[in-house]
């Protein structure tokens, strides 16, 4: 008994001696001097660091806010939520809402607007069992984008060119049955504007061509015919023209454009211009790449979203950021989001980050190229606003300069943006370790303390002669590092 007991001494005083100086998990050695609870590492002497002004260093850069989500409440009262929040937002800097496709659809009143039946109907026509649409009445949706247009924010239509529902039984020629395919002041289109038969849909008597829609698709409308593309992008008094010179959107979100060619979305651009994103809901960034080559027009960065989602959910290795995303090749091109309507609606496993890593991911489009897009219901979302306030100012002021991963393995990642002129730029350190991790890096700041941004850390660390610096994220969480006054 005593010998074991005297071995077990051994053994433990073994292992204290081996613990004075440990190694993380992935080799790297950390200093038992280190205070990893926060406490600020500074040069003996100095006085305690001031934060940047970030406002001084406005790179100019803005974000889109997605300003509903799936079934929004109250119906018939969203317009004037919308109204009360966009000063806000503007102030916090959001230069751009995405509405929900505006018009009338076959729903009525509970309608989210992608089953599009009277284009120019805002909620001032009877039909569908209702005047106003789920969002409100035409009247407070032009009350919105005045009040956008007075906090200098555009605002942008959701819109849906391809698949329409709501209309009238007409037989059907070229298809040998009846079809939905009558839109007149009586059968789904109350307007009058851009009635519709069957010879504005796939197949007619000039187009046997369909590029294919999931959704209605007896009812979807070739952009072939002149007729179609006269109501749509062309005449004066068309969607494209109505909804820019007579209600005022200054832009484009094109839903569901796999179901139309992208020459489409070129020609109304050219018609109308503003701003404009694709929905090309592919995460193969060749995909985006081609489509927006073909339509001279932004995409929704779906590859970052889904390599966002392996690197953070599924997988849970940050490695997967290495790979190719469309920002990295076409960063001014590359609408970045982790969230949308449709991801959050299914909340399917591998089409939905989870809310434990939603502010990883925004921390991550809101530090790199890209044009980063908010969720309405995280950023309304109390556990999240503040947070994202802040993250929304890093990315409007420091998030400059050319982008360099420093280190990468499973659960680190750390990224450089190297600024431009005097802005200083920033390093971002995301964890996913349940521990709080220390890194080692080349920095651009020689001699100079830096500080958290992100307000997740209070380690303060100076970076040595030659740029190199300590620093820290906590577990399972993120930093963002810049210089001090």
């Amino acid at each position: 008994m005593k010998k074991n007991k005297f071995l077990a001494i051994i053994l433990l005083s073994f292992s204290l001696i081996l613990g004075s100086c440990s190694k993380d998990d992935n080799g790297e050695t950390t200093d038992p001097a280190d205070d990893v609870t926060g406490t600020p590492q500074l040069q003996p002497g100095t006085d305690e660091p001031e934060a940047i002004d970030l406002s001084a260093y406005d790179n100019g850069s803005r974000v889109m806010m997605q300003a509903f989500y799936w079934d929004v409440e109250p119906r018939f009262a969203w317009w004037d939520n919308l109204s009360e929040k966009v000063p806000g937002w503007a102030d916090a800097g959001v230069e751009r809402i995405w509405i929900p496709s505006p018009a009338k659809g076959q729903s009525g009143g509970y309608s989210m607007g992608y089953d599009p039946s009277d284009y120019f109907d805002f909620g001032n026509f009877e039909q569908h069992g209702t005047v106003e649409t789920r969002f409100g009445s035409r009247e407070e949706l032009e009350n919105l984008i005045a009040v956008s247009h007075d906090n200098d924010v555009e605002v942008i239509a959701d819109i849906v060119l391809n698949h329409n529902s709501g209309g009238g039984l007409q037989y059907n020629p070229y298809r040998d049955y009846e079809t939905y395919t009558l839109f007149n002041e009586e059968n789904g289109n109350a307007s009058g504007m851009f009635n519709r038969t069957y010879e504005d849909f796939y197949p007619n008597s000039v187009s046997e061509y369909d590029p294919g829609s999931l959704f209605y698709a007896e009812t979807n409308l070739d952009h072939h015919r002149e007729r179609v593309q006269d109501w749509l992008w062309k005449n004066d008094n068309s969607v494209a023209k109505y909804y820019k010179n007579v209600m005022g959107f200054d832009g484009w979100r094109f839903d569901y454009v796999k179901g139309f060619e992208p020459w489409v979305v070129k020609e109304w651009n050219e018609a109308v211009g503003g701003f404009s994103v694709g929905e090309n809901f592919d995460g193969n960034p060749d995909v985006l790449r081609d489509w927006i080559e073909a339509s001279g027009s932004p995409a929704f960065d779906f590859s970052t979203f889904y390599k966002l989602e392996e690197s953070l959910d599924r997988y849970e290795d940050l490695t997967n950021l290495e790979k190719d995303m469309l920002w990295k090749t076409h960063p001014e091109s590359a609408v970045t989001f982790t969230a949308n309507h449709d991801t959050e609606k299914d909340s399917e496993e591998d089409n939905y980050i989870m809310t434990s890593n939603k502010m990883k991911a925004y921390a991550y489009i809101l530090t790199h190229p890209g044009y980063p897009t908010i969720f309405y219901s995280d950023y309304e979302n109390e556990n999240f606003k503040e947070e994202l306030k802040t993250l929304i100012s890093i990315h409007n002021s420091i998030a400059a300069g050319d982008t360099e991963i420093l280190y990468v393995d499973q659960d680190e990642y750390v990224m450089k943006r190297s600024g431009t002129g005097t802005n200083p730029g920033l390093i971002l350190y995301i964890s996913l370790n349940n521990s709080t991790k220390r890194r080692t890096v080349s920095s651009n700041w020689n001699n100079v303390t830096l500080m958290d941004y992100s307000g997740n850390s209070t380690y303060k660390p100076t970076s040595d002669e030659n740029g190199m610096v300590q620093i820290e994220a906590p577990a399972k969480a993120y930093a963002i590092y810049s210089i001090t006054e």
